[in-house]
């Protein structure tokens, strides 16, 4: 059960500092036709993930407690972009290429069918 309360902390401020970052770079881009604040959360939370599990994996600095709310928590609540881009990085690096792109693939086309079908759905429940 603690383990649970460490994540769903790291979830919480993870979604804070997703909502702040995000207002805060779409504010500032002056922009309602591009979704610059997504953009700067995915890519910052790719950045940050690189290098937590670079330094996860090169020196072990990191008990199981830790990242639970670093990475499931905090990160998952940030963006979960970052966890994709990571996992796609990490079969490319272990030379699983055909894995990566078919990781990729899968994600964006039924990730976009998902939203498809959920506007659908809705659209024909609520018409």
């Amino acid at each position: 059960m603690s383990k649970l309360i460490i994540i769903g902390f790291g979830g919480f401020i993870g979604s804070i500092l997703r909502y702040v970052l995000s207002g805060y770079v779409q504010g500032i881009s002056n922009s309602i036709a591009f979704p610059y604040g997504t953009l700067a959360v995915n890519l910052a939370g790719c950045l940050v993930i690189g290098f937590l599990s670079q330094l996860a994996e090169s020196q072990g600095v990191f008990t199981p407690e830790m990242r639970g709310f670093l990475f499931v928590g905090l990160l998952g609540g940030f963006t979960t972009f970052s966890t994709f881009g990571n996992e796609t990085f990490n079969l490319m690096r272990d030379s699983e290429y055909m894995s990566a792109l078919f990781n990729l693939a899968v994600h964006i086309m039924l990730g976009l069918g998902a939203v498809w079908l959920g506007h659908a759905l809705a659209h024909s429940i609520w018409r």
